[in-house]
């Protein structure tokens, strides 16, 4: 039997013996308690997930289109392959996560903490992701257009994303690396200069 309470009043908010077969799209589960729980190939369309607690929960391949998420905890989600495309998402936690492949096309992700969060290959363009983005890997995504206006990026890893019109004004960009992606403005960055080799002989002058 598959129960999902509110994490703080107790409410019963779902009750089945399985989610299969089940309608989901739009579900109200606003402050719902849904650690740890694999709701991997859900489809949650539209769904009300405001405050959830969804620490460690997976997710793999699910269908968080539209859904509402602001105020969510995230932290240690597993979101691989899913579907975010216009998600709103102000404010949520969600650190040392997993997004690998991720579609979030158009969503909203202001005043997120995805510190160490893992985005491989994510179709993120025309996203707003004006948070804390400290070591997350960005590496081959699709970030077209998307807003990272004063953003923390330090330690990001955005080799061989494509940057094409992001928005990047005050931004903080430490140790960020670049190396194959396009900027902004289309230019392509090459890799990192690196020392060139002393001949054999001179490694004892």
């Amino acid at each position: 039997m598959i129960e999902i309470k509110h994490k703080d009043s107790g409410e019963l908010l779902f009750q089945a013996e399985s989610f299969e077969g089940q309608k989901l799209i739009g579900a109200k589960w606003a402050g719902a308690d849904l650690r740890e729980l694999d709701l991997s190939g859900l489809k949650l369309e539209r769904a009300d997930l405001h405050g959830a607690d969804m620490t460690g929960a997976k997710l793999v391949g699910s269908d968080l289109q539209a859904a509402i998420l602001t105020n969510a905890l995230m932290d240690g989600i597993d979101l691989t392959d899913g579907i975010l495309t216009e998600a709103i998402a102000k404010n949520v936690m969600l650190r040392d996560a997993v997004l690998d492949g991720a579609t979030m096309r158009y969503a909203r992700f202001e005043g997120v903490d995805m510190t160490g969060t893992s985005m491989k290959g994510v179709d993120a363009s025309m996203t707003d992701l004006r948070g804390n983005l400290n070591d997350v890997d960005l590496s081959n995504a699709d970030v077209r257009g998307a807003d990272f206006t004063g953003a923390n990026l330090t330690g990001a890893n955005l080799t061989g994303a494509n940057m094409m019109d992001a928005k990047l004004a005050g931004a903080k960009m430490m140790r960020t690396k670049m190396t194959d992606s396009i900027g902004p403005t289309g230019r392509k960055y090459g890799a990192a200069p690196t020392m060139a080799a002393k001949p054999w002989w001179k490694f004892w002058e």
